[in-house]
């Protein structure tokens, strides 16, 4: 089974992604838990509770670890996203998040552009900052040297561009 992971600042349309791409090839998608979590939390977030959305994704990962098909399945976000949060909100993270990274569970990377105009919800923040954060998850899929493909459009061809990718990226596995 290959893994797929939909990254990218906040408010770039990765959860529309996640949902197109796994109706357009019938595959499983894994939901984003961080915003489920934060909009439960009726308070502030702590360290604490990004670690537990960090163990949520790892249990998340850990479903489709040995699964040996062929197909799909695609991941709403996953512990990058987390990695940074942790690391710019608490200039720390704890080795279990840096241990999963390193055992390169995705075998490809899509990441979300920021030319999506940004839309604010209670849970997001740091929307004048989605290109500091985009450069920086760049830079944590490139540390794991894991393929990736930045996805831009609006729309349709957003998802257009996203499936030429997958195609792609198919192709050159085979």
């Amino acid at each position: 089974m290959y893994k797929i992971a939909v990254i990218g600042p906040e408010s770039t349309g990765k959860s529309a992604l996640t949902k197109a791409l796994a109706r357009y090839y019938k595959a499983p998608a894994v939901d984003e838990y961080a915003r489920e979590y934060v909009e439960q939390l009726g308070r502030p977030y702590t360290y604490e509770d990004v670690c537990t959305i960090a163990h949520t994704q790892i249990a998340a990962e850990t479903r489709y670890e040995n699964q040996s098909s062929s197909s799909l399945v695609f991941f709403d976000t996953e512990l990058i996203i987390t990695k940074v949060w942790l690391e710019y909100s608490y200039q720390r993270v704890p080795s279990f998040v840096d241990d999963q990274l390193i055992k390169g569970f995705f075998d490809l990377y899509l990441l979300c552009d920021t030319d999506l105009p940004w839309e604010p919800d209670p849970v997001r923040e740091h929307g004048d900052d989605r290109e500091y954060f985009f450069e920086w998850y760049r830079r944590e899929i490139e540390l794991l040297s894991k393929p990736y493909v930045v996805i831009r459009g609006i729309g349709e061809q957003r998802l257009e561009n996203a499936i030429q990718a997958i195609e792609n990226w198919k192709t050159s596995i085979h």
